[in-house]
Formats: C-alpha cells, structure tokens, sequence
C-alpha cells in the first residue's frame, strides 16, 4: 500500500487475516492449507532471518536420526502438547497440594513443586509483555495472572507463616490464610484446562462462544453499574438522614441479593417508610425483569450469531493459535517452567559474554536434555510421516494426501470397461476457464461455421 506518497512495509497476509479476523479468508482452503503445514512443521523459521518461513528440508528424509532434533521443539503442535501435559502435571501437584495439608504449615515436595511451577508461569508471562507490549494482554493473560496471583499471595503467607515459632497463634492465622488462598483458586485450575485444549474442535467452539458471550455482556455491567450506583445513593442518602450511616452493610448485602435473584422484601418495612420499601421493588423490578432479560437477549444474540459460523470461528481460533506459537518473541522454546532453567542456568550466567553462535548450541544442547522424551516420540512420528510423503510424491499427490476407502478400489474397479470414467469427464465442471469465456468461445465457434456455411452458398450460387 501506499500512504501519503511513500510505500508502507509489507505485511504477512497470514498474520493480517488472524489479526483482522477476516473469517472469509482463514476459512478459505488456501489459508489453512498454511496454517496447517505451519502447525505441523512443514513450513519453519529461516535459521538467518526467523521473520521468513521455509519449506521444511527433512520433510521427505526417513531416517530416524535425522528428525532427532531440539530445533524440532519450535513446531507448533509439539508446543501444545507440551503445554497440555505440563497443565496437568501442575494441576495433579494443586490436587495433591490442598488434599494433603500439613498441620505444622511446613512445605512438601509437592506444594513446593507447586510454587516452582507458579513462579516459571509468572516469569513467563511477564517476559511475554516486556517483549510485546500490550498487545499482548488478552482475557486468558488477566485469567491467568489472576491465578498466579492468588497463588503467590498463598506463598508469601506461608512465609510469613514460617517466620513465627512453631504453635503460635500468628503461624496459625497466616498458615491458615495460606490455604484458603490455595483453595479459592481451584475452580480456576480447572478452568485453566480449556486454553490448552482448544485446539480439540468441541472445546474450540465453546471457547469462542464464552468469548463473544463475555464481550457482549459489557453492555450489561456498564448499564448494571449506572444503576447500582443511583439506588444505592437514595438508600445512603435516606440512611443519612438522621447524620448517622448505620445500615450501608445492609444496603449493599440487600443490594447484591436482587441481583443473585434473591431479595427479601421484608427486612425493608423499618428502613426509611414507606420510601425504602417502594424503591426496593424498582430496584428489583429494573434488575430482574429488565436487565436481565437484556442480559439473555445479549447472550442468546452472541450465541447463535457464533454457532452459525461455528466452523470458521473454530477455524479463525485455531490459526490464532498457530500463530501466536511461530510469531513467539523467543527462538529458543524454554516453556514454563523450564524457562527457569534457561533463566537460571543460561541467560544470566552465559549469554552476556558468549557468542551467539555458541550460546545457540549451548540452548539446543540443554534443550535436546529436556525435551529428549518428548522427542524420541516426535522423531518416530515425523519418520513415519515423511514415508507418507515420499509416497504420495511417487503418486504425484499434495504432500498431506490421504488414501480413501474407495481409493483402496481402483485395482478392483474397470471404469474405462463401463464408461464411468468417461461420463465422469464430460460432466466435470471446466474449473480452470471461466463460465463466460467458454460461453463466448463456442458462440465464436458457431459464428465461424455460420460464415463456413455463407461462404459455401455464395461460391454454389456464383457457380450455378
């Protein structure tokens, strides 16, 4: 493009379309041609310029050894997989962690598993923004952080708990105060799952579904607060009559009552009569009957605007998603909690004095160590999968072909003996020349026979 005379710089239309949400153009069968041979690794970084994509070389190489790759780790699914068994890992040592309390408040193995794994995530996340900026800040990073942080304040009041003797009332109260922070966020280690187990069609859809289910009940809680905060004046503003505040407690529990669809009309005969009581039932009349409704509305709206594009939402979430793993700031792939270990044992001591040559072997080395059984298994896939391909290459297919049952047929079949094969190629539709110049290629076709024909009468007529 260019903008006020001068060129602007090219973009990548993969990563255009996903930051768009063009939908029309993920769901075309092109896009996801990319994005699935970028899931799978068949297109990686240029080891020169990690901004390109190139073919993968050892797409089509059999050898097992070949494939024995740390760089390998940078593939897209291989990622996801790691992160799934690592969210569950964590999630066992939160399970094990608040169902085996120690009564003294010391640590365990487990529960200090647990914190190590927090501290990596936070690590991670705050990496994350410090190279990308706000961008980066989504719905899951502030679910995320909230959990962390949650988790950390439950570690630092086991500190505090640690910190008195023994037996103590104080080592009591903060050891306690420690794991009802644990245990309040069990429901978002639950959660948590789902970001890791979009990539499953089922989990996706609903996913996008809780997304735009959530944008849309902004307009709900922005009308919700104009309200609240109107009618909880007039019942401080009636409270205050007398220069006494004695009752905002009971406001507020009253208040939060009507909107949970639970309010006790009741308790308002002795508060400000009979104005307390008339402007409790507008209160919930507005809440119950009316904004909520909108509320429904809004929600039923979001869900079948998304379900009737369920597919290419799914489509847009899971390019997304292929995305934000090769578009990652870091080369070398150190998730979390091993980032750690690239913290700990690498950046600092190392990478500020070596070379970048070296230091890049340095990180494949400790990475090949880490990752050594998720890669034995990796190795093993992408040799049968490059067989796959080398055969699909002998029958001139697309790399990622697939054999149908009815495929599987041919040798038993005589099309030419029945004359299916040629009913097929006269009803196939001519899908490389347009409808239109066919149409105008036959029609000069008759025009031409029609001159044959005009000409041939005059030359008899000439003759006769």
């Amino acid at each position: 493009f260019v903008v006020d005379g001068e060129e602007t710089i090219p973009a990548n239309a993969i990563e255009k379309a996903v930051d768009l949400h063009a939908l029309r153009v993920i769901a075309s069968s092109g896009y996801q041609k990319c994005i699935s041979h970028l899931w799978r690794g068949w297109l990686v970084q240029d080891e020169d310029d990690p901004s390109r994509f190139v073919d993968y070389k050892l797409k089509t190489d059999t050898s097992y050894w070949a494939h024995l790759d740390p760089d390998r780790m940078r593939v897209p699914q291989y990622q996801n997989a790691v992160q799934i068994i690592v969210s569950l890992i964590f999630l066992g040592l939160y399970t094990g962690a608040i169902n085996t309390i120690n009564p003294s408040g010391d640590l365990d193995i487990v529960e200090g598993l647990l914190y190590v794994f927090t501290l990596g995530f936070i690590c991670d996340e705050v990496g994350k923004f410090y190279k990308v900026g706000r961008f980066y800040l989504g719905f899951w990073n502030v679910f995320n952080s909230t959990l962390y942080a949650l988790l950390a304040v439950s570690f630092i009041m086991r500190c505090i708990a640690l910190g008195n003797f023994q037996g103590t009332a104080e080592r009591e109260k903060y050891n306690t105060l420690s794991y009802n922070f644990l245990a309040f966020s069990a429901p978002m280690f639950w959660m948590r799952l789902m970001l890791y187990l979009d990539g499953f069609r089922f989990f996706g859809a609903m996913l996008v579904v809780l997304k735009v289910m959530f944008r849309e009940s902004l307009i709900f809680f922005a009308l919700l607060l104009v309200v609240l905060i109107g009618f909880l004046q007039a019942f401080v503003g009636m409270d205050q009559v007398d220069n006494n505040l004695t009752a905002v407690q009971f406001i507020v529990t009253e208040m939060a009552n009507g909107i949970m669809g639970s309010p006790e009309f009741d308790v308002w005969d002795r508060f400000a009569p009979p104005f307390g009581l008339i402007l409790y039932y507008i209160y919930t009349f507005i809440i119950t009957v009316i904004l909520l409704n909108v509320l429904i509305a809004l929600y039923n709206s979001a869900y079948e605007d998304i379900t009737q594009n369920a597919i290419d939402e799914y489509l847009a979430l899971f390019s997304q998603k292929t995305i934000q793993f090769v578009r990652a700031p870091d080369e070398n792939v150190f998730i979390a909690p091993f980032n750690l270990i690239e913290i700990i044992c690498l950046s600092i001591p190392f990478e500020w004095w070596m070379s970048k040559q070296s230091y890049e072997r340095l990180n494949d080395i400790v990475m090949g160590i880490i990752y050594s059984p998720l890669l034995v298994v990796t190795a093993f896939m992408e040799q049968q999968t490059a067989r796959q391909v080398k055969f699909n290459r002998s029958r001139h297919e697309s790399d990622d072909d697939t054999i149908e049952e009815w495929e599987q047929m041919l040798d038993q079949t005589d099309f030419e003996g029945s004359g299916w094969h040629k009913r097929v190629e006269d009803s196939k539709p001519n899908v490389i020349q347009d409808d239109t110049a066919i149409k105008v290629e036959k029609l000069q076709q008759q025009v031409a026979e029609l001159m044959e024909m005009l000409k041939a009468r005059q030359q008899s007529n000439g003759g006769g």
